[in-house]
């Protein structure tokens, strides 16, 4: 038998003073009143009425279990209003993790915009380049960029990522511009360690591949800021997303080499944990970021 349906019974019992009265307004039997009542009686091993043909009074137990009751039941209506003013309002906290390097070029913007459409909703946005559990660790969502494997999680691609190799101007004119992978010198390579050179029937990739297996590159980083930068320098060639190196060419500091073996694009994803019953914060901010960047995305105009 329902407890909440015997708490209920109850107070609706104490408060008309007759189990009769009191089956009326909860438009029951005055049968199962009584049964809900002895339930809760027998639960908490209590009496909780003196019974007279006339009228019920509360006995000592029962004074003090009406206080209770009346606040569970108070309790229980204060939190179905507020779950159901957030499936219909966007609010909340938002825990969003994203990759340190798009995060910081292009995430500052999105936010703002997202905030001012959608004040109700905090967001506590976690940047790390290492893959996070996301329900382990209590995210909401995570962005992630890059082929990614089937998993019971569920992906939503957001835009395309393109990988190009790119060389300074002054690089260029001191070693020549490569027409062919094979031409590139592996000494000059300047690595993202969480890359993988995995397209095995691309040119580029598998002369990459080979420089790394040689442990012959110039400078391996697990950032691709750092990389950019020494790039921009003339410290050699480096393979990045053009989200990360497409101002840098617009402004003429780096120079896109091997456009013909570009590899193959990867894509930005929003990655969160469950298809049915989305939070409306979560929906809100998928919605969004799906129409945010532009297709082809901004960074990609140079």
């Amino acid at each position: 038998m329902d407890r909440l349906d015997a708490m209920r019974a109850f107070l609706s019992v104490s408060k008309e003073g007759s189990f009769t009265k009191a089956a009326d307004k909860l438009g029951t039997s005055n049968q199962l009143v009584s049964k809900y009542v002895s339930h809760l009686e027998e639960q908490l091993g209590v009496r909780l009425f003196n019974r007279t043909t006339r009228k019920v009074h509360l006995t000592e137990a029962g004074e003090q279990c009406v206080q209770h009751v009346r606040h569970i039941l108070e309790s229980i209506q204060d939190m179905e209003g507020g779950i159901g003013q957030l499936k219909s309002e966007a609010q909340g906290l938002l825990r969003v993790s994203a990759p340190v390097s798009f995060a910081t070029k292009h995430l500052a913007p999105l936010i703002r915009d997202f905030k001012q459409l959608n004040p109700a909703i905090g967001i506590d946005l976690q940047l790390n380049d290492r893959k996070v559990d996301i329900v382990e660790e209590g995210f909401d969502l995570a962005l992630r960029i890059g082929h990614l494997k089937s998993s019971s999680l569920i992906a939503k691609r957001v835009a395309p990522i393109r990988l190009v190799v790119c060389a300074a101007p002054s690089y260029l004119e001191k070693h020549g511009t490569p027409e062919h992978p094979d031409q590139l010198i592996p000494a000059h390579l300047l690595h993202y360690s969480y890359m993988e050179y995995n397209q095995s029937q691309s040119p580029l990739m598998n002369a990459l591949k080979r420089s790394l297996k040689e442990q012959n590159i110039g400078i391996s980083c697990n950032n691709g800021d750092i990389l950019v930068e020494a790039a921009i320098g003339g410290e050699g060639y480096v393979l990045q997303p053009t989200f990360l190196v497409g101002e840098a060419v617009k402004q003429g500091k780096l120079k896109v080499i091997l456009p013909a073996f570009e590899p193959e694009p990867m894509a930005l994803y929003v990655v969160y944990p469950h298809r049915n019953l989305i939070a409306t914060k979560l929906r809100a901010f998928i919605d969004f970021i799906s129409n945010y960047f532009g297709e082809p995305p901004y960074w990609d105009k140079f």
